[in-house]
């Protein structure tokens, strides 16, 4: 009995190659995107790497980090956004962050958290979660569970509070 096995192999990049274009994906390195109303900058998004995926339910992700500066009327920067990981769902108008995600306001005043929902459909409450948060002001510290927040950060409500406000000395606080 005689037998022969023949086998063929592909590179882990030539799969992930053909993966992309068999799910529709298109990839952008260093995305820069400037988001407009009516000619007017609403927001500035930069990542290392932006993936479109075109399907039933197409979404935008950001898999390696991504950073976002939102403009106020005057198209001055009114808050600043970071996270490790994003993913815009276009149907629906909302973004899922997640990974040490931040933001931070013109007055300082700093979010911290591990999820964050961005939803431009909730107008004055664009940011929510309903995961662990923790908001720095200049001279304190307030944690708590589930958090809304106005886009620009100035206005905020965490539904939770958990142990109140801590008073910290300002020597006490990493610079930004």
């Amino acid at each position: 009995m005689l037998m022969i096995a023949t086998s063929c192999g592909n590179s882990d990049a030539e799969i992930d190659a053909y993966n992309k274009k068999s799910l529709g994906i298109e990839e952008i390195k260093n995305a820069d995107i400037n988001y407009t109303i009516g000619g007017k900058p609403k927001a500035k998004l930069t990542s290392p790497i932006m993936l479109r995926v075109q399907q039933s339910n197409p979404y935008v992700e950001f898999p390696k980090t991504l950073h976002v500066d939102f403009f106020n009327e005057k198209g001055e920067v009114d808050s600043r956004l970071d996270a490790r990981y994003g993913k815009y769902f276009e149907q629906e108008s909302k973004v899922f962050l997640k990974d040490s995600v931040r933001v931070i306001n013109t007055l300082g005043d700093t979010l911290y958290c591990n999820e964050l929902w961005w939803d431009r459909n909730r107008t004055g409450r664009e940011f929510y979660t309903d995961k662990p948060v923790r908001i720095r002001k200049k001279m304190e510290v307030t944690d708590g569970t589930g958090m809304e927040a106005a886009q620009d950060f100035k206005n905020w409500v965490i539904l939770n509070p958990s142990k109140g406000i801590m008073k910290i000395p300002a020597s006490e606080f990493p610079d930004n």
